[in-house]
């Protein structure tokens, strides 16, 4: 089945490709940053939050083709590829919440000490805000389209958001009181919105509040 270039679903469509245009501009940006300053400042927080970015932006890229298939060849085949690449995701988001854990035990039986980082703690505020916007929207072109793929997309836009906000909450606490555990702690506590993303995209027919 193909569309009108004129139909509302097409605009609807087109509008969903701006809105993931915009994500993967913006995780490009926060996976660099984030991966970049964790490795100078040997926060494994850091590292797991650009490391989540980089599966987001890859997630991106999915809908992104999804939806040009469905452009040019309809839904059903889509819908069906769109789901084999969610599996993936969600393994590859319980494999790095695996390996938080890991890391994060064998950081805070060394007492490993990261250091204070203003280039993460700068991209994470801004994505608070950011993934909130980016999420809103999703999910109003999602309900349009009826589609389960661009909510699933939206759901991990605020988990994002969420996630942001334990890295500000880590790094400021580590700023402030200077502990060496702070680092271990943050990074654990990441570990359930991973899991709860990871479920998300295996799940795949879950949908995320308004």
């Amino acid at each position: 089945m193909t569309f009108s270039t004129a139909s509302p679903r097409v605009a609807l469509i087109r509008r969903a490709f701006t809105l993931e245009w915009l994500t993967l501009g913006w995780m490009s940006i926060e996976a660099a940053i984030a991966i970049g300053a964790g490795v100078v400042a040997h926060s494994l927080t850091l590292v797991a939050f650009g490391i989540d970015s980089v599966i987001e932006l890859a997630s991106a890229v999915v809908l992104i083709w999804r939806l040009n298939v469905e452009l040019r060849r309809g839904a059903s085949f889509s819908e069906v590829a769109e789901e084999r690449a969610k599996k993936i995701a969600g393994m590859l988001l319980f494999a790095l919440a695996a390996y938080v854990v890991v890391s994060a035990a064998a950081s805070l039986w060394s007492r490993h000490e990261a250091e204070f980082s203003a280039a993460g703690l700068a991209v994470s505020l801004v994505a608070i805000p950011a993934m909130y916007a980016l999420s809103r929207a999703k999910l109003r072109v999602a309900d349009g389209l009826g589609s389960r793929a661009l909510r699933a997309d939206a759901a991990e836009a605020i988990t994002c958001g969420y996630l942001s906000f334990v890295v500000v909450i880590g790094l400021l606490a580590q700023l402030l009181f200077r502990a060496w555990w702070v680092d271990g702690v943050t990074s654990l506590a990441i570990v359930y919105f991973l899991i709860k993303e990871g479920r998300e995209a295996w799940e795949g027919d879950k949908c995320c509040g308004d």
